[in-house]
């Protein structure tokens, strides 16, 4: 066997997602200090800041925190709801800033954006309807490009919009639609390999078609057995993870080596962030998992 050819333009890390975190605070998740201990441990070197308020948000104690165990924040992660209008600019710029803040602090340079989602994660309660109508998507995506100009003139980071299962940037066609929509200088994408195939997207295709705008990776897989089921039987995200559609690689799709390798043609530096959703989940799981995965990806030259 060959040795695989280096992807060097890729920077592998891993996120709180992938020890269970899904929320600031959860009696069912890893407290904090476990996780970084066994992230660092499990041989990554770059870290996402996860819900704001499940890491210490004193840059001060943060940053001592981290150098500790020789972590590097590559991103904060924020939640919109911009499709809903001018109404709510000063409310998300509220909650965006306190992230942006903290994560310009770390000297990190994303600020990954996740659309609201249309159907309540938890109780399957559908809270919109899952398609937009022409005056939301203008508002989407006239708010995102603002979102992009202010968040980079505040705080100098740039912003990349997270496709995600059960918002209204979920398929190929949603996703092309806004990308079509926004300006490549001001909004560009945040592609996570699970959820795009959760909802039927090819990632390949999309590296390869929309190179000059995907700006981050996230790194999941999808168990395709676990999907059909999910597909037929409308299962809401949430529930969903905890049946284990989100799996372990390599034993799902997309084949993540292909990934990677579009992703190194495109001739520019990329993180590539594995988070494997798996909220909740019992505090012994995580590491094992994580170890493995980074041999993995090690195995396709990351």
């Amino acid at each position: 066997m060959t040795d695989p050819t280096p992807l060097d333009r890729i920077r592998v890390g891993s996120a709180p997602d992938s020890w269970g975190v899904w929320f600031p605070d959860d009696p069912r998740q890893v407290p904090w200090e476990r996780f970084l201990d066994e992230v660092a441990e499990a041989g990554y070197d770059w870290i996402e800041l996860g819900p704001y308020g499940y890491l210490p948000t004193d840059p001060g104690r943060l940053a001592g925190e981290l150098a500790r165990r020789d972590l590097t924040v590559s991103a904060g992660t924020v939640f919109t709801g911009l499709h809903r209008g001018p109404a709510v600019w000063d409310d998300t710029w509220a909650h965006v800033s306190q992230v942006a803040a903290l994560t310009r602090a770390t000297g990190a340079r994303h600020l990954v954006v996740i659309p609201s989602f249309w159907r309540d994660d938890k109780t399957a309660e559908i809270l919109e309807p899952p398609e937009l109508t022409a005056e939301q998507w203008a508002h989407l995506t006239k708010g995102m490009e603002r979102l992009g100009h202010e968040v980079r003139e505040t705080y100098g980071l740039d912003i990349v919009v997270h496709p995600h299962a059960d918002t209204h940037i979920d398929t190929e066609d949603h996703v092309e639609r806004f990308l079509d929509s926004t300006d490549s200088e001001l909004v560009n994408l945040c592609l996570d390999t699970g959820h795009y195939a959760y909802c039927g997207g090819d990632s390949v295709k999309l590296i390869e078609t929309y190179g000059e705008r995907i700006g981050y990776l996230h790194l999941k897989q999808v168990d395709p057995a676990v999907l059909a089921e999910v597909v037929a039987r409308e299962v809401p995200f949430g529930p969903a993870v905890q049946r284990g559609v989100m799996c372990e690689p390599p034993s799902g799709v997309p084949e993540l080596g292909p990934v990677l390798q579009a992703a190194q043609r495109l001739g520019v530096d990329l993180f590539a962030i594995v988070e494997q959703d798996m909220y909740p989940c019992e505090p012994d799981r995580p590491l094992p998992i994580a170890v493995r995965t980074r041999r993995f990806l090690r195995s396709c030259g990351a």
